[in-house]
């Protein structure tokens, strides 16, 4: 079904309609469009376009074709809709018969896709936040294990000063730190919502776009109409971050390849992150590091299609802007597989440090160290290098390195060399000298590695703020509360209840929006439950509920208690928590007193699972 097709009398040929239709990959914003028709509705309830019966309708409707989206997102492509929102519309339609009609009521495809895009946008931003810091976390795992081993330096691929692996890794991770800061910049800047602008000119209901863009999770609404509908600067910006990473990625799969290769045999790269050759059996070709490498244009490209698509469109909206999402899905994509594939390339890597240290040790890389030395003994730095280059030539021409000269040799050169030299020529002593912040000395490749640690391990990566419930949250408690008691998943608590156990309460927030809930109870015994979780059903899937139950442990181990426990059909999720199975006869008996009032008492599918903190590995 065609949302346009008022003034038209023949029906689209079928090659325009190929041509033209964007369900084969605008499928991918199915959730999204659901989730902006939820919020829809409700701004549809406000100015009185729907009544409370007929929005609450749509809402269950439409959350019940997000489960099926979510369960089986490959059906919508069975259809020959023409994109994503006259499929939701389809779909709604069968459910609910004429009502799914009002649903589109001063909405525009051109507010509602800009919509649907900014909040894939963010939700898949927020995914690759989180393998950018998996990423970086394993390069200073890896800089940890391998902190005293010594890796040749290059400039020019030629060898130049010795460093350290330690030191190599932390590079990258000062690389994938200024990616993560540009995610975090796009983030913010995205975080705006278009629905309520219409086609151009803005909706022409009074609705509060405001209320709008927090029911959505959106920081503010956009300020423009015209704007926003057209508006990609978000894809350019995810697209340019993702380039910029990728180059990034490309660095470090280029250096692998190199100390994997024969020639520097300085890494041993996994089995499951390469391949064979089918002639020449004796090869193991670093071909993840390859692809990793190769993979870079095509994001490369997907970018420059992009700006060249955006750079002389006209205000507002223009069909061309369809050529928005194959690009950036597939940027994202491939940003995405990369920084999981180079994650797992480091996990099993194999570092060779005797190899590594020889390496480090030829290519007279302690030169600089003595021309230092000259320098020390009042020589000025460009006679001293002279100097030394002239004693570089003569080891070569002797095949030895600098530090096997004897003095006599030493003093062809520079009658200032002393013995006290060969200490300053050693590798420990090379690296040892560089002492301004940022270099390779063992207390500097500490300070570095310490500080990386404790950046990466006070990140929160979720995106989902919770925090401890105010009064002022009541009516939010209460609604939640009764919501999930409604549906059978919580026991209810009456508000004079609520009002009491308040302190009990975490809450999470979006944008001044409190959107789950949860309370710990603690019992005289010192046991401790886990209750009244809920979470708005728009904001599901997005860690609300971990970030809960992660709030109320942290709270209860500062409470110094040593058993929480929880009641819940939802054991796996717990369990991924640290929770573990337990027998509800283990518990107090007070504890099931409140099992009296539910309606499930005689046939409960509940499971009891338990978090003993004083055995638990804390990280």
């Amino acid at each position: 079904m065609a949302l346009w097709g008022g003034r038209f009398s023949q029906a689209a040929d079928a090659k325009f309609k190929l041509f033209n239709d964007s369900l084969r990959f605008d499928y991918r914003l199915a959730k999204q469009d659901i989730v902006g028709s939820i919020a829809w509705s409700k701004s549809l309830l406000e100015v009185n376009v729907l009544t409370a019966d007929e929005q609450q309708r749509l809402e269950v409707a439409l959350n019940e074709l997000k489960e099926s989206v979510v369960a089986n997102p490959e059906q919508i492509l069975e259809s020959d809709a023409e994109d994503i929102h006259s499929w939701v519309e389809t779909q709604l339609i069968q459910k609910v018969g004429d009502l799914g009609k009002k649903l589109h009521t001063g909405r525009s495809r051109n507010d509602q896709v800009a919509t649907d895009l900014k909040l894939w946008c963010k939700e898949r931003a927020q995914e690759l936040i989180v393998l950018l810091d998996r990423l970086q976390q394993k390069l200073v795992e890896l800089a940890r294990i391998h902190q005293q081993v010594v890796l040749p330096g290059y400039t020019h691929l030629q060898r130049a000063q010795p460093v350290t692996f330690s030191h190599w890794c932390l590079a990258y991770v000062e690389m994938f730190e200024r990616d993560y800061g540009r995610m975090k910049d796009c983030l913010k800047r995205l975080d705006t919502s278009p629905l309520g602008s219409g086609a151009l000119a803005g909706t022409g209901y009074p609705m509060d776009r405001t209320i709008l863009a927090h029911n959505l999770g959106f920081r503010r609404a956009t300020r423009n109409s015209l704007d926003s509908v057209s508006d990609r600067d978000h894809v350019v910006e995810l697209m340019s971050t993702a380039s910029l990473s990728m180059l990034h990625l490309s660095r470090m799969a280029e250096d692998l390849i190199f100390y994997n290769s024969g020639e520097s045999g300085f890494i041993e790269m996994s089995d499951q992150v390469t391949s064979g050759s089918s002639l020449m059996p004796q090869k193991k070709n670093p071909d993840a590091m390859e692809l990793i490498r190769g993979k870079v244009g095509r994001v490369y490209g997907s970018l420059s299609g992009m700006m060249m698509t955006l750079k002389a469109l006209p205000l507002a909206y223009n069909k061309d802007m369809q050529e928005d999402k194959e690009g950036l899905f597939d940027a994202l994509d491939t940003w995405g597989d990369c920084l999981e594939m180079a994650e797992m390339a480091l996990t099993d890597l194999k570092v060779n440090e005797e190899r590594t240290k020889e390496a480090a040790q030829g290519g007279y890389a302690n030169a600089t160290e003595l021309a230092d030395y000259l320098v020390a003994k009042g020589i000025p730095f460009r006679e001293a290098h002279h100097i030394v280059g002239a004693a570089v030539v003569g080891a070569i021409e002797k095949g030895v390195p600098l530090e096997d000269l004897t003095v006599e040799e030493f003093k062809v050169f520079s009658n200032v060399i002393e013995a006290d030299v060969y200490p300053v020529l050693t590798l420990e002593a090379t690296l040892a000298a560089r002492q301004a912040l940022g270099g390779v000395a063992p207390e500097q490749v500490e300070f570095a590695l310490s500080s990386a640690e404790k950046r990466l391990n006070k990140r929160d990566t979720s995106g989902v703020y919770a925090r401890a419930a105010r009064l002022t949250d009541l009516d939010d408690i209460e609604r939640l509360v009764n919501y999930w008691s409604n549906a059978g998943e919580n026991l209810p608590r009456s508000r004079s209840e609520l009002v009491s156990a308040v302190g009990e309460f975490a809450v999470t927030e979006v944008n001044g929006k409190v959107t789950g809930c949860a309370s710990l109870y603690v019992y005289d015994t010192g046991l401790a439950e886990v209750r009244s979780l809920g979470v708005d059903v728009e904001f599901a899937d997005q860690g609300q509920d971990q970030a809960l139950v992660e709030f109320l442990i942290k709270k209860a181990q500062k409470m110094a208690i040593q058993r929480l426990f929880v009641l819940t059909r939802a054991s796996e999720f717990f369990m991924q928590l640290g929770f573990s199975p337990t027998s509800k006869a283990m518990l107090p008996e007070k504890v099931l007193k409140d099992c009296d009032d539910c309606f499930r008492q005689h046939s409960c599918d509940e499971v009891a699972l338990e978090l003993i903190f004083n055995t638990r590995i804390k990280k």
